[in-house]
């Protein structure tokens, strides 16, 4: 019995050791507070951010003691919001809670008054919460944070802040209650302009677009983004939602061009672990390129992640570059459920028109001379008077210059003129310009993207020259005054 004992005491303590040896999630949470504090004390923002990045690494590993634990760490358990966030946790796992509030206080717990500290613990347990699944006290915790925030006026909390309007909004997105907010995020908004407060600017005027666009208030979105302040980019996330919201507000706008631009650029910068929000994009720009009349390319369908979520919209290109009209209306009927998920159904209604027109110009490629009748039934029209219908469609395509025919209305005949050589035209040299246009732009948006660390040794240098330069421009200005004298 004594040997099993001792058996059990050596397996103990190899225990122990093996997971000294590997830091906790305790552990990687207090190096992030203290990260925090010295980002705070320093008025090092990057720090704060580099804190930030680590919370979210950490994310799948947090579990309610471990936030309680951490909640006793920073805060004092006598203090009102160690209380208020403490009610938020699950009571379930109180041996292992007392487990780790006594293995953090055997390492010396050390209290944090700090404000950053503070919105980091909201944070914390909203992420948390919001994991769990546990939307209702979600709410209470980020509506309590956004009351906390309101009094709080310090730059190096902008980060933090930022975050928690994030999730504040999202809590408010999973229980279907966006509406309840938006006056509190105007004002959330207006409140970080006056503070100077871009980060937050962005990361706010980005939830009011949405806001506005999740009820499909596109009008209003258009005067908000209108209205308010721009600036340098700060986040690259905030600049490509922006740039995502801003294209689906030109598409219903019918400003096609400008949308698809914004569009590409936002599927371009965004990050490649976004594999959602490229897909969205992607969508969205295939609908837009098609809308303007171009067929987009089969790589864009075969992207890695993304050839399963775009297949409807592969197959809705293919009915489009054929023109067949009867195999766009089964797409979009065997696909509905989809369209009408991404909200793309209304902007698919007008691509009718687009089928019918590349169905056209199929057919005056082909045909140097074909009766109207034909024209009708080769697009498949299913109206009253096809004929009729054909007749006003092949006039509309000639004025709009989408076809080089003319109409015989004596005897119903579409008559195509002889197709010209491309290259004799300005076609070649727009579309080479456009392409330059777009190296350039990506090029001075790298250059201006660039970061370059701080050093040291240049900054030394650059004292002693700057002593010399001073001295040399002295003796320069009592040059030039003596001469003005001999003058």
């Amino acid at each position: 019995m004594t040997a099993d004992v001792e058996m059990k005491e050596v397996q103990a303590l190899s225990n122990s050791v093996s997971s000294a040896g590997v830091p906790s999630t305790l552990q990687h949470m207090k190096e992030i507070a203290s990260l925090i504090e010295s980002g705070a004390q320093a008025k090092e923002v990057r720090r704060i951010v580099r804190a930030v990045r680590l919370t979210v690494m950490l994310r799948r590993k947090l579990r309610a003691p471990m936030v309680a634990a951490f909640l006793g760490y920073v805060l004092t358990p006598a203090s009102d919001v160690f209380a208020k966030l403490s009610s938020y946790l699950p009571k379930d796992d109180d041996h292992d809670m007392d487990v780790d509030t006594a293995a953090s206080a055997v390492q010396g717990p050390a209290k944090h008054t700090i404000p950053e500290l503070e919105i980091y613990c909201y944070l914390l347990v909203l992420i948390f919460l919001i994991d769990q699944k546990r939307y209702d006290e979600a709410k209470a915790c980020s509506s309590a944070s956004i009351a906390r925030l309101r009094n709080m006026n310090r730059r190096t909390v902008d980060v933090l802040a930022a975050r928690l309007y994030f999730y504040y909004s999202f809590t408010y997105e999973l229980t279907n209650s966006l509406a309840e907010i938006r006056g509190t995020l105007l004002a959330l908004h207006r409140m970080a302009t006056l503070r100077r407060d871009e980060l937050g600017q962005e990361t706010l005027l980005n939830l009011l677009l949405r806001n506005y666009l999740h009820y499909n208030l596109y009008n209003q979105a258009e005067k908000l983004r209108s209205k308010a302040p721009r600036f340098e980019a700060h986040s690259n996330q905030q600049f490509c939602r922006y740039l995502f919201y801003l294209g689906k507000i030109r598409t219903i706008q019918l400003e096609y061009t400008d949308a698809k631009e914004s569009l590409l650029q936002a599927a371009r910068k965004a990050p490649v672990a976004a594999r959602g929000f490229r897909i969205q994009c992607n969508k969205w720009a295939v609908i837009v390129r098609l809308l303007l009349g171009e067929i987009p390319e089969r790589t864009v369908f075969m992207q890695k992640g993304m050839k399963k979520a775009l297949t409807p919209y592969f197959e809705l290109t293919n009915a489009v570059r054929i023109g067949d009209l009867e195999l766009f209306r089964t797409v979009a009927d065997k696909y509905s459920g989809t369209f009408s998920s991404d909200r793309t159904r209304n902007l698919i209604v007008r691509l009718r028109h687009n089928v019918i027109r590349t169905g056209l110009r199929n057919i005056s490629i082909s045909y140097s001379q074909i009766s109207l009748a034909d024209v009708a039934r080769k697009l498949r029209l299913d109206s009253e008077n096809p004929v009729a219908d054909a007749e006003s469609i092949v006039a509309k395509a000639i004025r709009d210059g989408a076809i080089d025919a003319t109409i015989d209305h004596a005897n119903g005949w579409m008559v195509s003129k002889e197709t010209g050589d491309v290259y004799s035209t300005n076609e070649p040299q727009i579309a080479f310009n456009s392409r330059i246009a777009f190296c350039l732009n990506m090029h001075n948006e790298a250059v201006r993207a660039l970061r370059f660390p701080p050093n040291s040794k240049k900054e030394k240098e650059s004292e002693e020259k700057r002593r010399e330069r001073q001295q040399q421009e002295q003796e320069l200005a009592k040059h030039i005054a003596e001469e003005d004298d001999d003058f």
